[in-house]
């Protein structure tokens, strides 16, 4: 799937959806618990179960990434499922530190 900044993405897993914050120019699949998101506009679920291995949640509010940095997707819906792209786990961003103030 060719991702878009601003494209949603849902999954199958559970109720999670994902903005793309950041994107490579590259195909990729992002999968949620081992089962590919989804455009909930123009697309039907994928079926089948999750991988239970692969289940370890999503919260709503982060932004996570992969280890190139060049995917971000931020959580708009919490979910179990773990995200990831081309079956590379997805890790949360670190906080930018704020300058001192004083």
């Amino acid at each position: 799937m060719k991702l878009t900044i601003g494209k949603t993405l849902a999954s199958a897993v559970d109720g999670a959806t994902v903005v793309v914050v950041r994107a490579t120019d590259a195909d990729v699949e992002v999968t949620s618990g081992g089962l590919a998101l989804y455009d909930p506009k123009s697309e039907e679920p994928p079926a089948g179960d999750p991988n239970p291995e692969l289940l370890g949640g999503t919260l709503i509010g982060k932004r996570y990434v992969n280890a190139a940095d060049n995917v971000e997707l931020l959580a708009t819906k919490p979910g179990k499922g773990t995200l990831a792209i081309d079956g590379e786990s997805l890790t949360l961003r670190d906080a930018k530190p704020l300058p001192a103030s004083d």
